[in-house]
Order: C-alpha cells, then sequence, then structure tokens
C-alpha cells in the first residue's frame, strides 16, 4: 500500500511548477506566432496551479492546527479515537 504524502507532494508540485516557468523563460526568445500562444497558455495555467497550490497549502495548514488544537484539548478523546481506528483495522486485517 502506497502512503500519500501530501507534504511531499506539494513539493514536488511545486519543482514541477518552477521547472516549467524555467522552461518558459529559456524559450522567450523562440519566435512564431503558435510559439507564442503555447507560452501565453502555459504561463495562464502555471498562475492558475500556483493560486491552486497555495490555496490547499492555506486550507491544509488550517485543517492542520484545528486538530492539532483538539487534540491539545481532549487529549484523551484523541487517543481513544485513535485506538478504536488501531482496532478496528487490527479486527479487518485478521479476517483473511
Amino acid at each position: 500500500m502506497t502512503e500519500l504524502n501530501v507534504g511531499r507532494l506539494a513539493d514536488d508540485l511545486q519543482s514541477l511548477v518552477s521547472d516549467a516557468e524555467e522552461l518558459l523563460r529559456a524559450t522567450a526568445g523562440v519566435a512564431g506566432e503558435k510559439a507564442s500562444e503555447a507560452r501565453d497558455r502555459a504561463e495562464e495555467s502555471l498562475r492558475a496551479v500556483r493560486s491552486r497550490l497555495k490555496s490547499v497549502e492555506r486550507d491544509l495548514t488550517g485543517r492542520a492546527r484545528v486538530v492539532g488544537e483538539y487534540v491539545e484539548d481532549n487529549p484523551w478523546k484523541a487517543i481513544a479515537v485513535v485506538g478504536g481506528i488501531a482496532l478496528f483495522v487490527g479486527l479487518l486485517m485478521g479476517r483473511k
């Protein structure tokens, strides 16, 4: 089973966007109407992706903060929930 690492995914997407921006800057001197149109579309897409990434990052940070505050305010409830989930997963895995 592959673990989803949201932080790593966000870092990879940021790197991809940065590399694409660098590529666009490097090809800025390429002449031609089609190349210019493609570059404009790519730049617009990159701006949209950057905006969405920032929005997702703010959302995840806010949610992590809420979860952290809940756990700090209710440590025993958090332990009980995690224990219950672990028990449930253990029972499911044992049913093979």
